[in-house]
């Protein structure tokens, strides 16, 4: 049985998503300032094509079959299917995103969509604060509610001794690639190819959540939420597709996140490679599950009066 984030999260009576402290993460803020330093380290002594080449392909590989295919898509929200093994190594690579371990980015994901489907949303998980102070509530600090809702995960993730082994050792996985990068191309790979990419993926991870959240273009809007989802044209080469958030918060459950025409998305794109070789199946679109309540169509365009063929291609 795979869940989705509404099912997983299962508020008490005591449960009140207003009533809760935002508080300093110092495990969360102490690692991003240690990027930081490694990353200014890289750019004031080992400056160069070199290692920025190193960055810039384990961040495509990390954040886009890693972040974008193997957490967000495929294990928080299942929108398709792939062998056991290869779910794995999409996960990991996800996980030397540095934002947590399977089970921390499940519980994080899930808590924040329960919240932005409520009456009433803190600014914490809304994104609600100003440019600077949101920076550090999401990079620094954490919501903790008073009564917090409990959480399940599907028994045959929570289960997994590979996900369990992960989960309690997230953080040390950079070791092992940061020994390999050494052994390749020593020090100045490590510091470009751990430092750079965490510091760069963790800070544009908030930026995307923070601006895809105040504002932009909008194909849909679900009626009757305090939060919306919105889309950041012209960035999904380098979101791998995460870019079109509000499209996301029209049809979670899809693993095609550019659903309109011209809207560029790799990470859907590696899915279908996927598809090509049968190591992808059961891969989910806007119309494979019912509409969310509440889905209002906002800008009609002459091809997208319905969903039609072009979007499910």
């Amino acid at each position: 049985m795979q869940l989705i984030a509404t099912e997983r999260v299962l508020p008490t009576a005591l449960t009140d998503p207003m009533q809760g402290q935002i508080v300093w993460d110092p495990v969360k803020s102490l690692l991003w300032f240690l990027h930081l330093a490694g990353a200014l380290a890289a750019l004031v002594f080992y400056p160069g094509w070199e290692g920025f080449l190193v960055f810039v392909v384990l961040t495509a590989i990390t954040i886009c079959a890693g972040h974008s295919t193997g957490m967000h898509r495929l294990l928080i929200h299942r929108s398709f299917e792939t062998p056991r093994m290869v779910e794995y190594a999409l996960v990991y690579l996800g996980v030397l995103v540095g934002m947590a371990g399977p089970f921390g980015m499940i519980r994080a994901h899930d808590l924040r969509d329960w919240h932005q489907r409520q009456a009433k949303c803190p600014p914490h998980p809304s994104h609600g604060a100003g440019f600077w102070r949101d920076a550090w509530w999401q990079m620094h600090c954490a919501y903790r509610l008073d009564h917090p809702p409990e959480f399940h995960i599907e028994p045959e993730v929570a289960r997994s001794g590979f996900y369990q082994w992960v989960e309690a050792t997230w953080m040390a996985q950079q070791v092992p690639l940061a020994l390999i990068l050494w052994w390749i191309g020593g020090m100045e790979w490590v510091l470009w190819g751990v430092s750079v990419r965490v510091l760069v993926s963790l800070t544009g991870h908030w930026a995307v959540g923070h601006f895809a959240h105040k504002r932009g273009h909008q194909g849909w809007r679900i009626e009757g939420l305090p939060v919306q989802g919105y889309n950041l044209p012209g960035l999904g080469l380098i979101t791998f597709g995460e870019n079109w958030h509000g499209n996301h918060h029209a049809f979670p459950h899809s693993a095609r996140l550019g659903v309109e025409p011209g809207q560029v998305d790799p990470g859907f794109w590696f899915i279908r490679a996927m598809e090509l070789i049968g190591m992808a199946k059961a891969i989910r679109l806007p119309d494979s599950a019912p509409e969310r309540d509440g889905l209002r169509r906002v800008v009609e365009e002459p091809e997208m009066t319905a969903l039609g063929a072009s979007l499910h291609r």
